[in-house]
């Protein structure tokens, strides 16, 4: 599949048009992180995370994105009927297996999502894509301790398994779906020293994925984004603090030519 930076602003001004409903049960750590770079490309976060309540806000979302960062139990409950109603509905899921692999609890918690509400889309570091499939593999904290090439096999098998597209976020993002592999190669090193960013990367996959039908290309054209974005950012920015807010505004303002120039995507 080709993804170019034609193809990627053309889902970039249906955002900024349409203002989707992307409805997140995310992490205390990440809310408003991930609520501004939303409303930043153009989106309408909400973020709802009460039982009574979450499968009528599935109702007027185009997305659904579920982070497991700060896990309990009644938010467990709270993602499982998101999950399902949105499946009911047929809007596309964005699960983050924050900190897979660190324990078992959270381990057993995304498993049990994948298996009994398959997402459109998974996106995590190596370490948490390795960890939904193998139980020796392990994370350090909710940071990756493998390479993102490391987990491509595995990845590639949660895909099958699971009809989904899994995105294995690092240097390089891998963007695996069983048939093919594109690799994202957009991003600066700075963007590890601000917590947060790879979860605002799974929120982007819910923007795109609300407006682009193929959860292959939306993921995809989510990472461009986020990669190119920090590249602009870091280049302004002192360091981490002042790279969140460049990010923000390189995201609100983010133009074709910036893609057309920036764009590094391979096959």
């Amino acid at each position: 599949m080709k993804i170019t930076a034609t193809e990627i602003f053309k889902s970039i001004e249906l955002i900024r048009c349409q203002s989707p409903v992307v409805h997140n049960i995310t992490n205390y750590v990440v809310m408003n992180n991930t609520a501004n770079a939303l409303l930043a490309i153009g989106a309408s976060p909400v973020m709802a995370h009460a039982e009574e309540e979450v499968e009528e806000m599935v109702n007027i979302a185009s997305a659904l994105v579920i982070n497991i960062g700060t896990l309990s139990e009644y938010w467990i409950n709270s993602m499982f009927k998101a999950a399902r109603q949105a499946r009911k509905k047929g809007i596309p899921v964005i699960l983050d297996p924050v900190g897979a692999g660190a324990t078992a609890y959270r381990t057993k918690t995304a498993r049990d999502l994948i298996h009994s509400e398959p997402p459109a889309v998974i996106r995590g570091n190596a370490s948490e894509i390795m960890a939904l499939y193998d139980d020796k593999s392990k994370t350090k904290g909710v940071d990756s301790a493998a390479s993102s090439e490391a987990a491509i096999d595995m990845a590639r098998r949660l895909s099958e398994t699971h009809h989904c597209v899994v995105c294995v976020s690092g240097p390089t993002d891998y963007i695996v779906d069983k048939e093919k592999i594109l690799k994202i190669k957009n991003g600066h090193p700075m963007m590890s020293r601000v917590t947060g960013l790879g979860c605002t990367a799974s929120a982007l996959c819910g923007a795109f994925a609300a407006v682009e039908r193929q959860p292959f290309a939306a993921t995809a054209e989510a990472m461009a984004v986020m990669g190119i974005a920090g590249e602009m950012a870091a280049e302004a920015a002192s360091g981490p603090g002042s790279l969140q807010t460049y990010f923000l505004d390189d995201l609100y303002r983010l133009s074709e030519d910036d893609i057309h120039r920036r764009l590094k995507v391979e096959d």
